[in-house]
């Protein structure tokens, strides 16, 4: 598994003390995390600052956003090699009991045939249900 470190040099992101310690909490958690999880994880960081870091990655395509219909934006690294083409868009599964989303990387969305000239800017696939720690 990549640094946070290497990370941030692959995808040519500054690497400052604060966008290292948010991707290293996202590293470590392994499932989508709201900016309220993250500041709750990171005392000593301001929200405006992982909140100004978590919209870098998403620029840099160093996480990807899922609005899982739970009220709160989530983030999750992308994949090694992502780089949030149709292709490497995934379903991404809510557990209604205790709130985790978790990213289902074997399960692709289909592309999908857009009518002449629309063009696709993003993509939600949610499965609503109990995880294995909940069911």
């Amino acid at each position: 598994m990549q640094t946070a470190e290497e990370i941030l040099n692959i995808k040519e992101v500054k690497p400052t003390a604060v966008r290292i310690l948010v991707l290293r909490y996202l590293l470590e958690h392994k499932k989508a995390q709201s900016l309220k999880d993250i500041e709750a994880g990171l005392l000593y960081t301001d929200r405006s600052s992982i909140f100004r870091s978590l919209k870098t990655f998403e620029e840099n395509k160093v996480v990807h956003s899922i609005e899982d219909g739970s009220g709160m934006v989530k983030y999750a690294v992308c994949a090694e090699g992502c780089n949030c083409d149709p292709k490497d868009l995934h379903y991404h599964f809510y557990c209604t009991k205790c709130g985790l989303t978790y990213c289902l990387l074997d399960n692709p969305i289909p592309i999908i045939q857009l009518p002449n000239k629309f063009k696709m800017q993003q993509a939600n696939m949610v499965v609503k249900g109990l995880c294995d720690k909940c069911s």
